[in-house]
């Protein structure tokens, strides 16, 4: 298999997973420790040392406004919604074969976090799990970008990132438990990814010809800036000869 570089936009996704693992690391250590020793929480904490909170508030906040406009940085999957990145193919079917999918992913997701919603208002989750929820999703969105997406694989069947047909829900699923924590911060964060939502269902909705491949040949291979279905297929040919290795020698040490 031939490889490829690693492109600038993927490399942005590496650098994304990167801060943000750190950042549920160090929640996570900070959880444990506030718990082991009976001390103030999470919330608290970081209400007290707002400098560490508006950086990390920043950051989300300039990536979810950089989705509102047109990028040479971002995904192909998240720009396809922009007038300037149709690109006519003379089709006039369109063809998304991923869109049945979304009331199911939507329900499952919503009845997914109702559950911990539910567990947080009874008292047996508290502010700072909600947060680390948050964090946790915020680095599996990286991983289903870089290396596995069961939403791609088991509901949406589409065939990358690029003709995703819910990309850019990953802000609002990500923020989805702030829903449930006080503090204007957090909710800043959940509506700011929900008015991102809606800006996506809307441009869907008025301009469905953007999202299908059969209609915008933005969308197809030769365009993409990501090649991260290269990258994957090296991974998935890396874990296959692992395998092959292991399973060689176990078969190996029992002739011996």
């Amino acid at each position: 298999m031939q490889k490829r570089k690693i492109t600038a936009v993927s490399m942005l996704h590496y650098f994304r997973l990167f801060y943000r693992s750190v950042l549920l690391i160090l929640l996570i250590i900070q959880y444990i420790r506030f718990r082991l020793q009976n001390n103030e929480v999470i919330m608290n904490t970081l209400e007290k040392r707002s400098g560490i909170l508006i950086i990390v508030w920043a950051v989300f906040v300039f990536e979810m406004i950089l989705r509102f406009f047109p990028s040479l940085y971002e995904s192909p999957g998240c720009q396809k919604q922009f007038a300037q990145n149709y690109i006519k193919t003379g089709e006039t079917r369109i063809v998304i074969p991923d869109n049945n999918g979304v009331v199911l992913v939507a329900l499952i997701w919503i009845v997914f976090n109702g559950i911990f919603g539910a567990l947080h208002m009874e008292g047996i989750l508290d502010d700072d799990i909600m947060i680390l929820l948050c964090c946790v999703y915020s680095v599996c969105d990286m991983i289903c970008i870089l290396f596995f997406c069961p939403f791609q694989t088991w509901f949406m069947k589409n065939k990358c990132c690029t003709v995703c047909r819910i990309y850019n829900w990953d802000y609002a699923m990500m923020f989805t438990p702030l829903f449930f924590v006080r503090g204007g911060y957090f909710w800043s964060l959940l509506a700011l990814s929900v008015a991102l939502l809606i800006r996506w269902e809307i441009t869907f909705y008025r301009h469905p010809e953007r999202f299908s491949e059969q209609t915008n040949e933005y969308l197809q291979c030769k365009h993409c800036t990501e090649k991260l279905c290269t990258h994957k297929k090296q991974l998935k040919g890396l874990w296959r000869h692992i395998e092959e290795y292991s399973e060689e020698r176990i078969r190996h040490l029992k002739k011996e």
